[in-house]
């Protein structure tokens, strides 16, 4: 398995975790939801729903209605009435993949999949995933500076202009990591610390309060110049 198809995977699990869709509705979901799969087709998504089924994560059910009509119609004809819901064991091997922390959690596009999904995140593994992919930057980063250094003087001005870019971006993302690594520690500071809290389980769907940002976009892995 690639680990584009891999990401795509996760996140068409991810998105029937929270309700039954069919296919039209999921490539809407994609491509509004999570960016960077902006450019899947039909003919990329229907074979990733079918490994999905084949491998019993999913099941595929009439959509119970005669008067489906939706865009995705008139281009595959009958898979727009099929819906696809998760089962038992796809809710399982989700839930699996959300615990995960490895360097691949990290990358541009699996990182930007993972945080997508971080409502359903157990805390201290965003707090892992967050940790590792600021280390990865920040790795990246004093890379891009030592390269910068060596070839300063060979560069022209565009091309001077683009490395600074490249790490601006990246200087950028390593704020923002940084706020929100600071948000998660907190909140669950507070939750320590709170009487009742304490006596609660911390469960994923509690974000521990994402820090208030005045009118900014989060930045996008999948647009980071520096890949």
């Amino acid at each position: 398995m690639s680990r584009r198809s891999g990401i795509l995977e996760f996140a068409v699990l991810g998105l029937l975790r929270e309700s039954p869709m069919h296919g039209y509705e999921l490539r809407k979901r994609l491509n509004t939801s999570l960016g960077i799969f902006r450019a899947f087709s039909y003919g990329t998504l229907y074979p990733c729903l079918k490994t999905l089924v084949a491998s019993g994560w999913l099941i595929e059910e009439p959509s119970g209605d005669p008067a489906d009509t939706t865009p995705a119609s008139s281009l595959t004809g009958r898979r727009a009435k099929i819906v696809y819901r998760l089962t038992a064991e796809g809710k399982e091997h989700f839930e699996e993949l959300l615990s995960h922390t490895g360097p691949d959690a990290w990358e541009d596009e699996h990182f930007a999949a993972r945080f997508a999904f971080f409502g359903q995140t157990e805390r201290d593994v965003r707090m892992r995933v967050l940790e590792g992919r600021r280390s990865r930057l920040e790795e990246r980063l004093e890379k891009m500076r030592a390269s910068l250094a060596r070839t300063r003087e060979r560069l022209d001005d565009y091309t001077l202009e683009l490395q600074r870019h490249g790490m601006e971006s990246v200087e950028r993302e390593v704020r923002w990591l940084n706020e929100l690594i600071e948000s998660e520690r907190s909140g669950r500071d507070q939750r320590r610390s709170s009487p009742e809290g304490s006596a609660q389980q911390d469960t994923s769907g509690e974000t521990g309060g994402l820090p208030r940002h005045r009118g900014d976009t989060p930045p996008d892995p999948s647009d980071d110049t520096t890949k």
